[in-house]
C-alpha cells in the first residue's frame, strides 16, 4: 500500500454506477442539466431515467453546465482532512470546462492534486477512474500516478452509436464528426473518441450493425493486446448493450466491470439508444 493517502475524484460525466463508486471509493462531482429556468444535479436531482422521460416531453432541449472551482475546492478540501493527496480525474477538456474548474481549484492546495485530463467521455472517463483506483491499492507513489494514467489514456478507445445526430448538432458537440450530417434518413451513426474530440467512424442502416460494427473494431486492434478493462454505457437501450457486453466479453475473456445508464448531461448530447463501449489495455 502507499504510504500516503490518496484520494480519487471524479464527475458525473464518467457515468459511474452509484454503488460501483462507492464500492471504489471515488467522490464524484456532479455536473448540471438545466431544463429551462430549473438547474439539476445529475445523479442527485434527476436520474437517468427520470431524465429521458423528460427529455422526450420536452419543448426546448435542456443545456448542462460544469461543476464551480468553488465546488470543486469544497470537496478537495473536505477529502484532505482524511487524505495527503488527490487525484481528480475528468472528461475531456475539449468537450467541457469541468477540468478546468478542477484546475483553478487545486491551485490553492499546492501539489496535493492532480488534476487529469482523460481525453474521453462516459465510460472511457470510468475505466481511467478504475485505473487510478487500483494504482493506489498496489502502492504506486502520487508521482507515478500521473505517468501510469498516461499511459492508460493513450490505451484507451471508446465508441458509441447514437440513434440520431440531432442532440450532438443541437448541442454544439458535433466536434469533428459533423461530415455524418446531412445522413439520409434511419442512418445509425458511429462516433469515436480521440484526442478528446468527437470523430466520426461510420455509420449503419441498423443498431444492430452498428453494434456489430464496434465489437468488430474493438476486437481487430486488440488482436496481439491483452485487454485489461471492459465497460458499457447506454441510453434507454439496456437490451442492445447487453448483446454488445456479451460479444465483447467473450471475445476479451473477462467480465465488464461496469454497464452504466448514460447519465443527463451526457444524455443531453446523445439523446436516447445510445450505446457504447470502452476498453483499456495498459
Amino acid at each position: 500500500m502507499s504510504v500516503e493517502r490518496i484520494a480519487v475524484v471524479t464527475d458525473s460525466c464518467a457515468d459511474i454506477p452509484k454503488d460501483f463508486a462507492e464500492k471504489l471509493g471515488v467522490t464524484v462531482i456532479p455536473l448540471n442539466v438545466i431544463f429551462e429556468q430549473e438547474v439539476l444535479k445529475d445523479g442527485v436531482d434527476i436520474t437517468s431515467s427520470e431524465f429521458y422521460d423528460r427529455l422526450a416531453q420536452a419543448e426546448k432541449l435542456p443545456t448542462s453546465s460544469q461543476p464551480t472551482p468553488a465546488e470543486f475546492e469544497e470537496v478537495y478540501k473536505g477529502l484532505l482532512t482524511e487524505y495527503d493527496r488527490i487525484v481528480s480525474v475528468h472528461l475531456s477538456e475539449k468537450l467541457s470546462g469541468t477540468i478546468q474548474s478542477a484546475r483553478i481549484a487545486a491551485k490553492s492546495f499546492g501539489d496535493k492534486i492532480l488534476a487529469f485530463d482523460s481525453e474521453s467521455i462516459s465510460v472511457g472517463v470510468a475505466l481511467q477512474v478504475e485505473a487510478a483506483v487500483e494504482a493506489i491499492k498496489e502502492g504506486k507513489a502520487f508521482e507515478e500516478i500521473k505517468n501510469y494514467l498516461e499511459k492508460v489514456r493513450a490505451s484507451t478507445h471508446i465508441l458509441f452509436t447514437l440513434d440520431t445526430l440531432k442532440y450532438l448538432e443541437k448541442g454544439g458537440r458535433i466536434g469533428k464528426a459533423e461530415s455524418l450530417l446531412g445522413s439520409v434518413l434511419n442512418i445509425k451513426p458511429i462516433i469515436i473518441v480521440k484526442e478528446g474530440f468527437y470523430h466520426a467512424f461510420g455509420k449503419t442502416r441498423s443498431q444492430n450493425k452498428s453494434i456489430k460494427k464496434i465489437a468488430n473494431y474493438l476486437i481487430e486492434i486488440s488482436q496481439d493486446k491483452e485487454v485489461k478493462r471492459l465497460a458499457l454505457g447506454h441510453g434507454m437501450a439496456a437490451e442492445a448493450v447487453e448483446r454488445l457486453k456479451n460479444e465483447l466479453e467473450k471475445a476479451f475473456k473477462i467480465k465488464a466491470s461496469m454497464v452504466s445508464e448514460v447519465g443527463p448531461v451526457i444524455g443531453v448530447h446523445t439523446g436516447p439508444g445510445t450505446i457504447g463501449a470502452a476498453i483499456s489495455f495498459e
